[in-house]
This record gives C-alpha cells, structure tokens and sequence, in this order.
C-alpha cells in the first residue's frame, strides 16, 4: 500500500476535525460512569458528530456497527458497545473516529471507573505516558523504528506487555491506510518519517501477557489470559519542525 502524503491545507482540515473529535471523546469520557450503558454513549457521539457536520468513522467499516468502540477490562480495541452496562472498577477504553470535510481522525482513551487498586491506576497511566513518549519521537527524519522503539522500551521497563498483533496506522484519505505504525521496533529502523505524513500512534498494552484473540463477534479483540487492557492515541502529522497533535 502506498503512502499518501497530506498537503498543508489538508493538514489544517485534518486538525480542525481531530479539534471536533477531541472535543466529543472527552465528553464521552466524562459521561463513562457505573451504570452507563455503552449503547448510550455511542448515541451521544454519534448524535455530536453529525451536529458538528462530519461522519462516524467506524459505523459499518468492515461491518462494525457502531460509532464508538467501547473497550472494557480485558477488551483491548473494537470493542462492541451493544447493551453493556459499565460498573464501577471498569477500565473502559473509548475509541473514535470521524470524517470530516472529507479528511478522517482517530482516537482514543482510557477511563477508569470508580474506584481501583493503585496499581491499575499506575498501570492505566503508564499507556498515556507511552504515548507521548511515541508522540516526542516523531522528528522529520527520523525513522518509525524510533516511535516503535520508544514506546516499547517505556512500557517494557514498568513489566508490561505492548501488543504485538495490532498496530497503529496512517490515516487522513481512509480511516486506515499506510503506513503501520507498530509499538514495538528498533531505532533507525522502518520508513522515513518526511512532512505531510499523517499517522495514528496507539499504545495497546495488557497487565499480562501480550497476546490476543479476537472473540466470536469477529470484531473485538481480547487479551489471551483476560488481563486488563489500555489504550490511548492521538492522530500526528510530521512537520518540518517536529510533530503536529491533530486531535487534542
């Protein structure tokens, strides 16, 4: 598959929806609370994305039939919204994605419910500091083994697992498209990073082990041993100068 670089003008559309996405996911996570239901929030995002006059991402790519991916304990990503009713201890990931003026975004987070153990709590906050970690490595002529390497390298020294099955992505023209962008590497190693690239950095890392399986609605992925899974992202765009945060 073909990397297609983004122009400026594309970028500045690409970072006016990531503001609009950015905007709806922190509202989703400030309405993730015990006793929700995952349908619910998925109404809401879905209902807020089409009052700022873009389009859900997700709904019905590949057959997925929600705007929202709600992703609970030992669901690592796609998670299905359906009727599930979060309680409190839940660590719940929520990732989104729209198209706005035809240019698509992707993110995502990871909400803790109630009240957990300080361990989960450290464990949760360990793959929002791996993402900014891939997010500070992203230089104009760097390679994309530098972002993989630094992730994993942060997550693997605090003895937790990276996922190796599922990998970040380019994004802009199509939700998903080239390049990959693992989170796990070596430095120096992958394609160039060069302005106009447009990509997704997602650290999905578990408490257990790093494998994965995918459950029998074809969409969700699970962790293996059903340990704690968390995810967090943010849509970049490499500049000149450094790194662009689309979505924030």
């Amino acid at each position: 598959m073909m990397i297609k670089l983004k122009s400026p003008k594309e970028i500045k559309i690409m970072r006016e929806g990531g503001k609009i996405l950015a905007r709806i996911l922190k509202q989703v996570g400030k309405k993730t609370k015990a006793g929700t239901r995952a349908s619910d929030l998925n109404n809401f995002a879905e209902k807020e994305i089409k009052n700022c006059g873009a389009e859900p991402a997700f709904k019905n790519y590949e057959g997925f039939p929600a705007s929202l991916c709600v992703s609970i304990n030992s669901e690592v990503v796609h998670g299905v919204p359906g009727e599930k009713i979060i309680k409190d201890g839940d660590v719940v990931g929520l990732d989104l994605g729209i198209k706005y003026k035809g240019l698509y975004t992707d993110a995502a987070l990871t909400v803790i419910v109630g009240r957990v153990k300080p361990e989960i709590r450290e464990f949760v906050k360990t793959c929002e500091l791996a993402l900014k970690q891939g997010i500070a490595a992203v230089r104009n002529g760097k390679r994309m083994g530098d972002v993989s390497a630094a992730i994993q390298n942060f997550v693997e020294a605090r003895g937790y697992s990276v996922v190796f099955q599922l990998v970040g992505h380019g994004v802009g023209f199509a939700v998903h498209e080239a390049p990959a962008v693992p989170n796990f590497g070596k430095k120096g190693q992958g394609i160039l990073l060069r302005p106009g690239l447009t990509f997704c950095i997602e650290p999905m890392i578990n408490l257990g082990e790093a494998r994965v399986e995918t459950q029998s609605n074809g969409h969700t992925f699970v962790t293996a041993d059903r340990s704690l899974s968390a995810h967090f992202e943010h849509t970049v765009a490499v500049t000149e100068k450094g790194c662009l945060v689309l979505t924030k």
